[in-house]
């Protein structure tokens, strides 16, 4: 997306459909232009005031609430006029076309936050987190995504960096002044300061991990045995029947998804087909695509039938998981057996009924301790795979820097490194295609 803040950009803000209200909203050089020409006035700055909307010929569009910001003192740090009228589909477009006939061009996805970005009105962080609210499927999410919207996330990040700076300046001192002799306390302070940043930086990326679990949620397979109860099993945690359960050996033959939610967590659960040796084309089919999710999978539960016990059959198949991909063990059927009958299984297992709903709730809670999830005492900020990422090629560059913390100068690079990946995730650093990746992904008048 090319980085164009000279144009006067203007834009829908509101959903697509009929609705009570809808608003267009115009940021730019030209929004007072475009405001006496629609209002036929000049607006007071920030006063919500009820006018007619005119077109060319100075009769009235639409009648509605205009509001003016001056810059800088707006969402995007530019002159912005909202017009707020009635949200039928058609008045919208009219009156989106009068702005573009007065010079306004359609502005591109997540232009609006852009410009607040480059203006210096959000960080690159908080700017993301505008996205994350609106896509916020669950309300933890949305309250998350409200902290790192208010700076939540910022502020521990740039905390984090002021950190290291204090480290690197102690570093590049002793690299400007080598003829000094090294104190003993120059080097103690040294490794305090690189200790409090490492166990900060470890508590900030398990903090983010738990924020990217809240926007993204887990992808969790039930795999097993045919007629193990699968589908039961999904039916029963989505509280509904959104799976075919009968007692025919192979019923299931595609995968079956549904989303979850378990403390504001979303976790898609998908259904797979019972694995077996088959000579049926379409669930071998069914069951490579199986093989396929589970790859794929945040975690991958894996069924045992209670009235059969663990098989040898069970065994090859657990051999045969993703090594990488951690699996939960469940005995199903519960109902049918006394607990002492799953006595031979030696791994850790939840014993359930998918029929009673017995030990369902012990299930739901050992799914999230699974993917990672815990409860929070004070609240997480939301965060994206993009952080994670910088937050681990920081803490990479750290664990370096201590690799080599005798040799002074590639000590002092490893530090700048460090800094420099946790800078990327507030937008100090950050390549121009990166951002048209990132506000491409935005609704459009956002």
């Amino acid at each position: 997306m090319p980085l164009q803040n000279v144009d006067t950009i203007a834009a829908i803000a509101t959903a697509q459909g009929r609705g009570g209200i809808g608003v267009v909203k115009i940021s730019g050089k030209l929004a007072g232009l475009l405001a006496r020409e629609i209002l036929g006035k000049q607006p007071i700055a920030r006063l919500a005031v009820f006018a007619n909307f005119l077109n060319e010929k100075g009769d009235i569009l639409d009648q509605g609430v205009a509001l003016f910001f001056n810059a800088p003192h707006s969402y995007t740090g530019e002159d912005v006029l909202e017009l707020q009228g009635h949200g039928g589909t058609a008045v919208l477009r009219l009156l989106l076309q009068r702005c573009l006939n007065l010079g306004a061009r359609l502005a591109q996805p997540g232009e609006f936050t852009l410009r607040a970005f480059l203006n210096n009105k959000l960080d690159l962080a908080q700017a993301e987190s505008v996205a994350d609210l609106i896509d916020a499927n669950t309300a933890e999410a949305a309250r998350s995504a409200m902290r790192s919207l208010g700076g939540e996330f910022s502020a521990i990040i740039h905390s984090l960096v002021d950190d290291l700076t204090k480290l690197r300046m102690l570093v590049e001192a002793l690299l400007d002044f080598p003829e000094e002799e090294i104190d003993f306390l120059d080097n103690q302070q040294r490794d305090v300061l690189w200790n409090e940043v490492q166990l900060r930086l470890q508590h900030v990326l398990e903090n983010a991990k738990q924020g990217s679990l809240l926007r993204d949620g887990a992808h969790v397979v039930i795999a097993g045995q045919t007629n193990a109860g699968k589908s039961s099993l999904l039916n029963r945690l989505a509280g509904e029947e959104v799976a075919l359960v009968s007692d025919i050996p192979g019923t299931t033959r595609d995968v079956i998804r549904q989303v979850i939610q378990i403390r504001g967590v979303l976790l898609h659960i998908m259904d797979t087909a019972g694995l077996r040796e088959s000579e049926d084309a379409v669930e071998m089919m069914g069951i490579e695509r199986a093989h396929q999710m589970m790859h794929r999978a945040d975690l991958i539960l894996y069924l045992f039938d209670a009235t059969k016990g663990q098989m040898d059959q069970d065994l090859a198949i657990l051999a045969g998981l993703p090594a990488d991909i951690p699996h939960m063990l469940v005995i199903n059927k519960a109902d049918l057996l006394a607990d002492s009958a799953a006595a031979a299984i030696t791994a850790p297992f939840v014993m359930v009924s998918a029929k009673t709903g017995a030990g369902i709730e012990e299930l739901r809670c050992k799914l999230l301790e699974a993917v990672g999830w815990r409860d929070q005492e004070c609240g997480v900020f939301m965060a994206r795979e993009r952080h994670i990422h910088a937050l681990k090629l920081a803490q990479t560059h750290l664990n370096l820097s201590k690799a080599v913390i005798e040799n002074t100068e590639l000590f002092a690079e490893e530090l700048r490194l460090t800094q420099r990946a946790l800078s990327e995730i507030t937008g100090a650093f950050t390549p121009d295609d990166l951002l048209g990746e990132i506000f491409s992904k935005f609704c459009i008048g956002k």
